[in-house]
């Protein structure tokens, strides 16, 4: 499995502009591109619905299982998993990242909590030479 680098989490965890566009239902086109926050958490990015499970981005992301994102001048294929195992850790993440906001409380609230989404690096196959 691929990892993120120290410093794309660096690069990633200062920026506000991540965006993310999880697979459409034919697993090859990219979805509009949503921004989200996000939130580093030791060595993993993590990123809520602020709408919850009903979002449709994070309908798709969980479905699909993968897609795109954009970050700190970085693009990246993904892979999308469930991660509301870390609830109090992320509730920590956004409090520190965006403890100057208003919409802060609805992110650790328990909805947004519920759609809470683990992102990793996709490697990417190359096709074998001939």
């Amino acid at each position: 499995m691929a990892m993120w680098s120290k410093g794309e989490l660096q690069e990633i965890a200062k920026t506000d502009d991540l965006h993310i566009s999880p697979f459409r239902d034919d697993g090859k086109t990219y979805g509009t591109p949503t921004w989200i926050w996000s939130v580093v958490v030791g060595d993993a990015l993590y990123v809520r619905a602020y709408n919850g499970v009903k979002s449709r981005w994070y309908q798709a992301a969980l479905k699909q299982k993968a897609g795109r994102i954009t970050a700190a001048g970085l693009t990246k294929e993904v892979a999308f998993e469930p991660a509301t195992d870390m609830k109090d850790l992320v509730d920590e993440a956004y409090r520190i990242k965006y403890r100057e906001s208003p919409y802060l409380k609805p992110m650790i609230g328990a909805a947004a909590s519920a759609a809470t989404v683990k992102i990793t690096p996709r490697e990417t196959v190359k096709p074998k030479e001939s």
